[in-house]
């Protein structure tokens, strides 16, 4: 009788170690299932969920010139300061939402506002960004900064982007007296895409 109790025992005993050595077989197999997701090499010493979500990376698109609005919005955002600081997302979004090419859009703003330094009095007290002026011919004036920027990008988007003037040089015809005026533009373009 005790040498068929040691032989249970010892069957039992190794009954055991194989189910436990089965379940660490297939803890690794779960591990190694999942342990490669899109080509990502991920390690973990616990057991990963085999039906959990995997959540999907989104890449944000391209909106200009090989730029995601996150990185257009950083760039004009390092130009800008004063009042307009941290408003280039604002510009960018409300820019390729008219049509209008958000660099330069920006670079107008800073060449009417100065806003790469201290911004203008018309920027501070009336949040015109553009220099617009109201029909009774004074200088137009907005209840915030979002609604001038967005007048002033609907106004280059229909009164010089619907009508074909979509450069500096085309729009300096238009807009400013100054013939060399497009130079200035030119100038905070290039600040702007080199940040």
């Amino acid at each position: 009788m005790k040498p068929l109790c040691i032989k249970m025992a010892f069957v039992i005993l190794i009954t055991s170690s194989l189910i436990i050595g089965y379940k660490e077989k297939n803890k690794e197999k779960i591990l190694v299932e999942n342990i490669v997701v899109e080509n990502v090499l991920y390690r973990s010493d616990t057991v990963l969920d085999r039906y959990a979500k995997i959540e999907e990376v989104v890449e944000e698109p391209i909106v200009y010139e090989g730029l995601t609005l996150t990185e257009l919005s950083a760039k004009i955002d390092n130009v800008l300061n004063s009042s307009l600081d941290g408003y280039g997302t604002t510009i960018a979004k409300l820019a390729i939402d008219k049509g209008v090419d958000p660099v330069v859009a920006a670079s107008i703003i800073l060449v009417e506002t100065g806003c790469k330094w201290t911004c203008s009095s018309l920027v501070r007290n009336a949040n015109n960004v553009g220099g617009m002026k109201a029909s009774s011919g004074r200088y137009a004036s907005f209840e915030s900064l979002e609604a001038g920027l967005e007048a002033f990008i609907n106004n280059l988007a229909n009164n010089y982007y619907a009508r074909g003037l979509t450069t500096p040089e085309a729009i300096n015809t238009k807009y400013a007296a100054n013939p060399n005026w497009h130079d200035d533009v030119y100038y905070y373009v290039e600040a702007i895409m080199m940040s």
